[in-house]
């Protein structure tokens, strides 16, 4: 039986009825795996752990026991999250040889529900960047198309469940880094309200801006990894289209989109408002240029404390210096540079922080509040997958080149810099057959209700053709 497109609870239901074992599962997701080795999806692969791990639940689950929601489920976990008794690397040379004897807060949250964890994937290096074009561990390539680019920084993760090499993922989340990937393999990414989840046992580049976030195929296993990784299961909200009022920020979101994003975003604005949502026209003013302000100062100057702290506990042979000569990555090599010469002060640190920051999460709040919206709507990026090839530093859109970084985060670096959650949702395929999403952000703490509304927006969406 294939694993295609099924939900947890799907693969549940089939492995209740004996129609479906936990090993079977795994031993297909290694086929998978191996067969498309050329995408470079997982940077370490637990074969004996992961098929140890199934054969045991299978057992369980035969004598009539079953451990909680995910049990005999396979996860795939981004490589700057611990797993104990696996490699962490966070994608670069230095930290390769780095196993951790503890699991983060949130793979033992997961383990506890039963899942099994098949391998550590691939990332853009230590996080800063969003094409997951790894120089070290091979460049991860688009589940639809091999040769383009996957996003990032959670690329890995991404590819991995959009070609069934795992049921469910983790990834991070910085400036969009699940949120992307997941657009642009035509997946689900939910980047939570931040500190929602724990975020221990993190190679992390900022306490402000990082968060461990889902990748998965429907929004359904979102909220379920939600409630296990919060600790929140027995929460669960409902929302109807009719009774809802959503945000239309098109000023900053809607500009200079790739056409067919833009066409079939409107397809799918007139289809939520036949289904009753009433939509609101209403900008967040100047967003862009508050946004401007904070992502970058904000994580050069955290990702000194965070990484310097995080090598010091863990891998003491290496500093942050040592660490910077063996990054593979010419943009990142750039970047962390740029931290080891303290190009942000204490004093731009704290004024973004304490004076900065804080207008941009009082314009949201203002926005939501104002406006009575639920959510706002945009595309989660302003263009599909560009070629691996030539997209190191600019890629074409609109007919011009355009820098890779901030194009692809525009969309997705507000909410992180507010804390907000936000949440990507397939949408559609533009005219090259790239998958692309549209994404909702909601006010903090508002968690659940988005994920509610995201159900019910993926209903409208898989019931109609937008294009």
């Amino acid at each position: 039986m294939s694993i295609n497109n099924l939900t947890v609870t799907e693969i549940q239901h089939q492995m209740s009825m004996g129609l479906l074992t936990s090993e079977n599962l795994v031993i297909e997701a290694l086929n998978r795996i191996d067969q498309n080795n050329d995408r470079h999806a997982f940077i370490t692969i637990d074969r004996e752990g992961a098929l140890a791990q199934a054969k045991h639940y299978d057992q369980l689950r035969a004598n009539g026991d079953t451990i909680g929601p995910l049990h005999g489920i396979i996860v795939a976990v981004k490589d700057n999250i611990h797993v104990a008794g696996l490699p962490n690397t966070a994608g670069t040379l230095a930290l390769k040889d780095f196993i951790p004897d503890k699991d983060a807060t949130v793979i033992r949250r997961l383990k506890e529900a039963g899942a099994i964890i098949i391998g550590k994937t691939n990332m853009h290096e230590l996080a800063y960047g969003i094409t997951s074009d790894n120089k070290t561990f091979g460049s991860v390539g688009n589940a639809i198309s091999g040769t383009f680019i996957a996003g990032g920084s959670s690329g890995g993760t991404a590819t991995a469940v959009a070609l069934n090499m795992a049921t469910i993922g983790l990834g991070t989340d910085t400036g969009g880094s699940v949120r992307i990937p997941a657009s642009l393999n035509g997946l689900v990414g939910f980047r939570p309200s931040i500190n929602r989840y724990p975020s221990e046992g993190l190679t992390g580049i900022s306490h402000t801006r990082d968060t461990v976030g889902p990748i998965v195929s429907s929004i359904e296993d979102a909220q379920l990894l939600d409630g296990i990784l919060s600790g929140e299961t027995d929460k669960h909200e409902e929302v109807t289209l009719s009774n809802l009022r959503i945000g239309v920020p098109r000023e900053y979101f809607y500009d200079n989109l790739e056409p067919s994003i833009a066409e079939k975003t409107d397809i799918l604005l007139d289809q939520l408002k036949q289904a009753g949502v009433e939509l609101i026209n209403a900008d967040l003013e100047d967003i862009g240029e508050l946004n401007e302000k904070i992502g970058f100062p904000v994580v050069l100057y955290e990702t000194k404390e965070l990484l310097s702290a995080y090598i010091d506990s863990n891998i003491p042979s290496e500093t942050l210096l040592s660490l910077s000569l063996q990054i593979s990555d010419p943009g990142v090599k750039d970047a962390i540079d740029m931290v080891l010469k303290g190009s942000i002060t204490k004093e731009i640190y704290e004024d973004v922080i304490n004076r900065i920051r804080p207008q941009l999460q009082q314009l949201y709040c203002s926005y939501f509040s104002q406006q009575n919206v639920d959510a706002i709507i945009f595309p989660t990026t302003p263009l599909s997958a560009r070629p691996i090839i030539g997209s190191e530093k600019t890629v074409e859109l609109n007919g011009t080149q355009v820098p890779t970084f901030p194009t692809y985060m525009r969309n997705t670096e507000p909410s992180s810099n507010a804390g907000i959650p936000g949440l990507s949702i397939p949408l559609s395929v533009t005219d090259n057959g790239l998958p692309f999403g549209i994404e909702i952000d909601g006010p903090v703490g508002s968690d659940q209700r988005l994920l509610a509304i995201g159900l019910e927006i993926e209903k409208l969406i898989n019931s109609n053709t937008v294009g």
